[in-house]
C-alpha cells in the first residue's frame, strides 16, 4: 500500500473511530464516514466493501499489534523485557483494550459487539493454542481451548461493563487464578 492509500485508510479509521465515540455502530452510515473522512464514495468503496468490512479491518489493525509475538515498550505499558508468558500476554491485551476504551466500549455496546467478539476470539484461539501443551488438564485440548477463549472474552466484557475498575494486571491475574491456568508448567 502506498503512502497516499495509507493516508486515506487512516482517515477512514479516524473518522469511523470518532463516529463510534458519538453514536452506536448500527446507526452510523457509510455516508457519515465518508463525510467525516472528507473522501469520495468511490474512494471509500475502493478500500472497504461494507461498514462491517471496515470494522473487521479496524479490529485486524488493533489485534495484529496487540497479539504480536514481539512485545515492545509503549506509552502506557512496557512488556519488552522478554516475559512472554500467558499472564503477560493477557495483561498486554487488556492494556490495549483500556487504551482503546472509547472505541471498544462503543463497538461492544452495539450490534457490532458480536462481530467484534468473533474477531477477538479468532485471535485469542491462535494465542491460547500456543500454550495448550503447557497446560496440565484432564480434558480434550479443543475443550480446554474453547473454555480459555470463551472465558477470557467474557472476562473482558465483564471488565468493560465494570468500567475497568481493576487494573489490567489484576484482571489478568484473576483470570489466570479462576481458570486454573496457573497450572502451566515452568
Amino acid at each position: 500500500m502506498d503512502r497516499r492509500q495509507q493516508k486515506t485508510r487512516d482517515a477512514i479509521f479516524k473518522a469511523f473511530s470518532k463516529l463510534i465515540e458519538q453514536k452506536r455502530y448500527e446507526n452510523i452510515t457509510v455516508q457519515e464516514i465518508i463525510d467525516e473522512a472528507n473522501i469520495g464514495r468511490s474512494t471509500f468503496y475502493a478500500h472497504f466493501e461494507t461498514k462491517d468490512e471496515l470494522l473487521r479491518a479496524l479490529c485486524t489493525d488493533i489485534f495484529s499489534h496487540v497479539f504480536s509475538n514481539e512485545l515492545m515498550s509503549e506509552k502506557t505499558h512496557d512488556f519488552s523485557g522478554g516475559n512472554n508468558g500467558l499472564e503477560a500476554k493477557l495483561t498486554h491485551i487488556l492494556h490495549h483494550l483500556m487504551d482503546s476504551k472509547t472505541n471498544i466500549v462503543g463497538i461492544l455496546s452495539s450490534h457490532s459487539g458480536e462481530l467484534f467478539l468473533r474477531y477477538f476470539k479468532d485471535y485469542l484461539t491462535e494465542m491460547f493454542s500456543k500454550y495448550l501443551n503447557e497446560i496440565k488438564m484432564n480434558a480434550p485440548a479443543d475443550f480446554v481451548l474453547n473454555h480459555l477463549v470463551g472465558s477470557f472474552a467474557e472476562t473482558v466484557k465483564w471488565w468493560i461493563d465494570n468500567k475497568m475498575k481493576y487494573t489490567p494486571e489484576e484482571t489478568a491475574r484473576y483470570y489466570i487464578e479462576v481458570s486454573c491456568v496457573n497450572r502451566i508448567t515452568d
